[in-house]
């Protein structure tokens, strides 16, 4: 990266890798979608960000995350204590290290994983002792973004020290990730983001002490749609998932349990629309296919309804896997709650994506 700030998805300045980049990736997880409804989902995310122009970093910025309308949770929690204690349904299940390390609290861990060399960030949150078992939550950046980026926009290291959980950014191959049917450098050189994921989590374990049943993953945009491919691909090691405005391209979606869904979307958001397009799932598509593989009832109940925020949840499914959605009504391609990006359309102040997604993610633990 050059400094500049990008709108995310494809803009000039900010693309793939030079030349020197890794030889690609013998990925076990290849493309699930044809070369044709890659093309347009590919064309779909790049279309109209021409105009939306960077953004300038440093300072530039301004005072940080507005936390917006104070939303603390999705409905009652049945967590009982601070984030620190037991998951819903057991205790933790600490990691092999849990040994008192401490020092920096942020991190820049690097691994290899089928012949490339990736990178993570990770903050530890106040009072980490390093014997205590903490959550993690995975943050995934957007297309042609980076993890920096991710954690101004999504205010996801403020939540983590007010929290107690470990806060991760991975840093696709490109600035993209292979997350099924999209997206970029990462799904046309057939990168491995699934087992690069578990790496992570491997290398995690082996260096802090982390509870591995409370294991989320979050996202923005083809950040959204790598989190909606771990609930596929990765039930086994991720308790629940909370995209934010990017559907569910992985097909066939077949997890080996069922999986907790949280789903942002703007009903104005441009690049990922809400009804979808060619190649793209639409909000009601993947939300209808989570219910059915959650065994959920067909007919939703709203539980939320505040400003321009309303959300709704599908009763009665297996496991008590809840699938959950938040609509934006005419929200852009946006953090709810988070930094506004200029140009990819409104945000809202009647919702905190990140403080709504962890009270969610707080009531899920794997089994």
């Amino acid at each position: 990266m050059n400094g500049r700030w990008c709108v995310l998805l494809l803009l000039a300045g900010c693309g793939p890798m030079g030349d020197d980049s890794p030889a690609p990736d013998q990925s076990t997880n290849p493309p699930t979608a044809s070369a044709s409804a890659r093309d347009g989902v590919d064309a779909g995310l790049g279309g109209g960000l021409a105009t939306a122009g960077g953004l300038a970093g440093g300072t530039a910025m301004g005072g940080g995350v507005s936390s917006g309308g104070g939303v603390t949770g999705p409905g009652p929690t049945n967590t009982a204590g601070g984030s620190s204690g037991g998951a819903a349904g057991g205790g933790s299940a600490p990691s092999s290290s849990c040994a008192g390390l401490t020092g920096s609290r942020d991190k820049t861990l690097s691994l290899t994983h089928r012949g490339l060399s990736r990178s993570f960030l990770v903050h530890l949150p106040n009072g980490w002792d390093g014997r205590t078992p903490r959550p993690v939550v995975l943050n995934f950046h957007g297309r042609n973004s980076t993890p920096s980026q991710q954690i101004l926009l999504s205010g996801m290291n403020s939540l983590s020290d007010r929290e107690g959980f470990i806060a991760v950014h991975p840093q696709g191959i490109g600035n993209t990730w292979n997350a099924g049917a999209c997206c970029g450098e990462a799904q046309t050189r057939a990168i491995d983001d699934v087992g690069f994921t578990g790496a992570v989590l491997d290398s995690l374990s082996a260096s802090f002490c982390v509870d591995s049943r409370r294991v989320y993953a979050t996202g923005l945009s083809n950040g959204g749609f790598m989190s909606h491919r771990l609930g596929c691909d990765l039930s086994s090691r991720i308790a629940a998932i909370a995209p934010v405005a990017g559907t569910n391209l992985t097909s066939p979606c077949t997890p080996s349990r069922a999986v907790p869904v949280l789903h942002f979307h703007g009903t104005g958001d441009a690049i990922v629309p809400y009804q979808g397009f060619v190649g793209v799932a639409s909000v009601r598509e993947t939300m209808s296919g989570w219910v059915t593989r959650n065994g959920c009832r067909s007919t939703s109940q709203n539980t939320l309804a505040r400003g321009d925020v309303s959300c709704e949840s599908w009763p009665g499914c297996r496991a008590a896997a809840q699938v959950q959605l938040c609509t934006i009504s005419n929200g852009g391609h946006q953090w709810p709650g988070g930094f506004t990006i200029p140009g990819l359309g409104a945000n809202t102040s009647s919702i905190d994506a990140s403080a709504y997604a962890w009270a969610f993610f707080r009531q899920h633990s794997l089994p």
